[in-house]
């Protein structure tokens, strides 16, 4: 008799000493009611984590608690194991341990998710944010494990293409700007939306006192800016093709180009594509989209539109010195076609030499074969059109797969438009 009593007291210490030498991870695993949890803590990839030093607590619902939620939500969580899934099962646990020695009526504990769970003690029945504790205060070697009869659900905020600006460190003038506009919750609603977002460097780039301006007139100016940097729909990078246009919440389209140097939208280049939000994607851009105003936060003449683009000094410096500011300042409405600086580059030093020094001859005729009277805008041109230039001569468009072309110049960014007509950027100077 003392023999067995001996033998029954040694398995038990074993027993015991076998179950002590267990992690938290360690007892889901070896029990029957938690493989859906097993499965969940696996696919998430916090078994390392939970089989750490610790000390955690974990509330460990059964799987009959798994198995009152919908499956097809079960298997969303599943298939999204860094996303929702992990902030589900993060709210059921805690640092340190929390068991029937320090936990009281009341008490509220923040899991490791960060949202507070809270215990509710009556008589001899414990409920956490109202699941009942079935099995309390099974010790672990890294914490303690409470099987619970439900699945603690957090308060998830979705995340929309805002809180992708908002939770940002390269945004913080977007947001501000979006804030100031009152845009925030139309960007927050269902969508879908595509937004090209420009990095704070890229509003520091803008003349401050333009910048300013357009803050100083949220509901006007500026949410005209904005609303052209968003598109209705899911446009992810794999849809963009080259000559694309896309229509914006402000009406006017962007215009896309893809090449070997990658993906560019009305020529600045898109930095970081297909940052997934619940309600659409985000594409970061090194640059602020303008849309009909030029660089001024007002509708801008044709000729304030050269004026104030750094990638037009010798286009203006050739208006100026042919003394076409005037007109071209004047009610119109124009049409400008208007080379970069980089299509000026291109023609030979010599004969842009010979052009400035007879500007009011052979210069005044080139500038004027870039302008027409009336506004010739993506919405009213066609393949084969032919246009009459203020010059005399006519100017030819073609449409293709590549885009818009003017006598075989690319259009390269179209329809800025002003409040005496439009201007379209191009890569080479026309001569008549």
């Amino acid at each position: 008799m003392k023999i067995l009593t001996k033998l029954i007291t040694a398995l038990f210490i074993f027993c015991s000493l076998n179950l002590s030498s267990q992690t938290i991870v360690d007892v889901v695993v070896n029990s029957p009611d938690h493989n859906t949890l097993e499965a969940a803590v696996i696919a998430a990839d916090l078994a390392g984590t939970l089989s750490g030093p610790g000390p955690f607590t974990l509330f460990a619902p059964t799987d009959a608690a798994f198995a009152a939620i919908d499956p097809a939500v079960i298997e969303a969580l599943l298939a999204d194991p860094s996303g929702d899934l992990t902030k589900i099962l993060t709210h059921h646990v805690v640092n340190g341990v929390a068991n029937g020695d320090n936990i009281f009526d009341g008490m509220r504990i923040s899991s490791l998710f960060g949202q507070n769970l809270e215990f509710d003690i009556n008589g001899g029945s414990i409920t956490i944010n109202g699941a009942n504790v079935s099995v309390a205060n099974i010790a672990t070697t890294n914490g303690v494990v409470h099987v619970i009869d439900a699945v603690l659900l957090p308060e998830i905020k979705a995340s929309t293409v805002v809180d992708i600006v908002v939770n940002s460190s390269n945004h913080n003038t977007l947001e501000t700007a979006v804030l100031a506009a009152g845009l925030q919750g139309a960007l927050s609603g269902p969508g879908p939306f595509t937004l090209f977002a420009p990095t704070d460097a890229a509003f520091a780039a803008i003349d401050p006192a333009v910048l300013n301006s357009l803050l100083a007139d949220p509901q006007g100016a500026l949410t005209e800016v904005l609303t052209y940097h968003a598109v209705n729909g899911v446009a992810g990078a794999a849809s963009l093709f080259d000559g694309q246009k896309m229509g914006t919440l402000n009406g006017e389209n962007l215009n896309f180009m893809i090449n070997g140097n990658g993906a560019f939208v009305n020529d600045i280049r898109i930095s970081v594509t297909d940052i997934k939000a619940e309600n659409g994607v985000v594409h970061v851009i090194d640059a602020v989209l303008l849309p009909g105003y030029g660089v001024t936060p007002t509708p801008a003449t044709v000729l304030d539109v050269v004026a104030n683009s750094p990638v037009h000094t010798t286009l203006e410096t050739a208006v100026l010195a042919a003394g076409l500011e005037g007109a071209l300042a004047g009610p119109g409405p124009f049409t400008v076609f208007a080379p970069t600086d980089a299509a000026f580059a291109a023609v030979d030093p010599a004969v842009l030499n010979s052009l400035l020094a007879d500007p009011q001859g052979a210069l005044t005729q080139v500038l004027l074969y870039h302008v027409i009277s009336g506004v010739a805008s993506t919405g009213n041109i066609f393949d084969g059109m032919e246009l009459t230039s203020l010059q005399g001569s006519p100017l030819n468009i073609s449409l293709n797969a590549n885009g818009a072309f003017i006598n075989g110049a690319r259009i390269s960014v179209t329809d800025i438009r002003t409040n005496n007509g439009v201007v379209h950027v191009i890569d080479a100077v026309l001569t008549p």
